[in-house]
Order: C-alpha cells, then structure tokens, then sequence
C-alpha cells in the first residue's frame, strides 16, 4: 500500500473520530427546572423566560414546583444532581442570602454547591398600612407604633415580607407584632379586610387596594422608588438612610456544571429579557433587569449574603 495513502487515511479516520467525539450542542434534551416555591410571582417570571429559551434553543425547559422550607428542599435536589446542565434552580435569592443565617443548618452550602447562572431582576417591597389606621407617613406610623400595638403580616417566617418587616422595626425602634401566614396571598386580604394593620408586600400584590381606599402606601423597601408608584417615598427618603431591602430571583445550576452551558443559559436568559414582551411584563410586575452575567450574579449574591447577615443578627431574626 502507498505509505502515503496510509498517512493520510489514518489521518481522515481521526478527524472523523474526533468529530463523533464531541458531545453534542447544549441542550440536547429536555431540561428540567425546579422551582422553588408554589405557582405564584417567581413561578410565572420563571416560565415566562423559561418559555423563551426552549424556542431559541429548541428544547423544552421543563418547571416543577418544589416549594417548602424557604427554598431548601428545591436547593437540596438541585445540588445533589447532576452537574450535566440537565437540572436547574430557580429561585428567591432568600435561599442563598438570608436562609444561612436564619436555619441552624442547611442541607447543602449556598456557596459552594451551585453554579451561578444569573441574577435576572431584583425588586423592592412596599409598606402598606390598612385605611383605618390613622398614619399617613412611615413617621407617623413609627410614632403611632410606640403609643398602642400595631400588627404586621407577612407570607411567612423568613419570607421577603418578614424579612423587610423585621429589618423595618429594629432599624426605626418601632414595635409591632409579626403575623405570618402561609403565603402573601392571604396576608395581604387580611390587611385590607382590617384583621392586620400594615403588611410588607410587592408593589403589584398592594397597589391596587392602594388605588382603591383600601390601603395606604407609606414607603418602598428599595433604593429606588417603584416606577409604578412614583409618588411613594424610599423608606431611605422617608427618614432612614441607608435602609433597603431588595430581593431577586436566581437561576442556578450544581457545581460543576461546564462553564459552557453556565455561559449558554446566561446569554439566553438575557436574550429572553430583552424581548419587547417581556420587558413590558417586567415593567407590570415592577422587577428591575440587573444585567449581570454569571460572575456578577455570584458576587450580587455574596454580597447580599453578607449584608443579610448583618441585618439578621440586628434584628433578631430567626425561624419560629
């Protein structure tokens, strides 16, 4: 045989093997999401986009709810999956910022055990007090706190309500009594039916009995005020500089998971956030795009972790 058809059919056979050798373009296969609460707020944010990227990248995203435990059980299954790109989280950012210091011990490390994929939007709370309840500023409501007992409500222990709740009494000296329920829902019916005096809630579960009479916005939990309720000061602007409580969801991966599919699934959430619709519902539902890659993501979640921390042995907070 000629040597060099030799060479040069051992040379075709291996570039050959080596193409067969390369895995295939991620996904290739369904993915699956958990979703870490029950169908409500992140559930609907997390389809939505989710939605998006099984047309661009042309396989079905697949959520499940797994809710409880303030995200815990969810964390849990994710971490211990696969680090294939097959199995993802979303999210609260609760679970990786507040959960370390409010649970003795958790079932998994938020640090360590996920791969950031993204931090798509953060969002701030405003505070509302039922129409019978004689404050019309956060001042008024922080003096009237000190002179006869006042109720506030939340979705439940360690919930963003609660967590705004709480931080808002140790940082102004007020004094209220914590009401928790088993989701914002029915906290937020009870403030308007007068059960509970003020409730920490996102904008768009409050506003409308806001617009209605039935309640009475006093402050926004965020930095910024909420482009829905322009009119409604920072509880920063209301007196107490420095105060923000701002929340996020994340998407997130287990550690381990290639950084070419971390890298993917971040430039196609952001291409999903992007598109016009979205971007109009995210205006409705008052999120705030952060624009954060992967790196970002996982250094606006240590952060956070950290600032909770601080905040958290402030005010006492821990799981009842």
């Amino acid at each position: 045989m000629n040597p060099f058809r030799t060479i040069v059919a051992a040379a075709l056979f291996a570039m050959g093997a080596g193409a067969l050798a390369q895995p295939a373009t991620y996904p290739s296969k369904p993915v699956r999401v958990l979703v870490s609460t029950v169908p409500g707020p992140l559930d609907t944010f997390a389809r939505m986009v989710l939605d998006k990227m099984t047309t661009s990248l042309k396989q079905p995203f697949v959520v499940e709810n797994k809710p409880g435990a303030g995200g815990n059980i969810a964390a849990e299954l994710v971490a211990k999956s696969a680090a294939d790109g097959y199995t993802l989280l979303f999210a609260i950012d609760t679970t990786f910022t507040v959960n370390p210091s409010v649970y003795k011990a958790l079932p998994f490390d938020p640090a360590k055990d996920f791969a950031v994929i993204s931090v798509p939007v953060t969002y701030g709370q405003m505070l509302a007090v039922h129409a019978s309840v004689p404050a019309n500023s956060v001042a008024d409501l922080v003096a009237l706190s000190k002179q006869k007992k006042l109720t506030y409500a939340s979705g439940g222990n360690g919930t963003p309500s609660h967590l705004s709740g709480a931080y808002f009494l140790a940082t102004t000296g007020s004094d209220m009594t914590h009401v928790p329920y088993k989701g914002t829902g029915q906290s937020v019916i009870d403030v308007v039916a007068g059960q509970v005096d003020s409730i920490f809630a996102v904008t768009t579960g409050v506003l409308p009995h806001v617009k209605s009479g039935k309640l009475r916005a006093l402050g926004i939990s965020s930095s910024k005020r909420s482009a829905l309720a322009p009119d409604v000061p920072t509880i920063a602007e209301a007196g107490y500089p420095g105060f923000e409580a701002s929340f996020a969801y994340a998407l997130m991966a287990p550690a381990g998971t290639p950084v070419d599919m971390v890298q993917t699934l971040a430039r196609e959430l952001q291409r999903a956030l992007a598109q016009a619709d979205v971007q109009e519902k995210n205006r409705i539902f008052d999120y705030t795009v952060t624009g954060l890659d992967p790196a970002q993501s996982a250094a606006w979640l240590k952060e956070n972790r950290e600032r909770w921390a601080q905040v958290i042995r402030r005010a006492g907070i821990m799981m009842e």
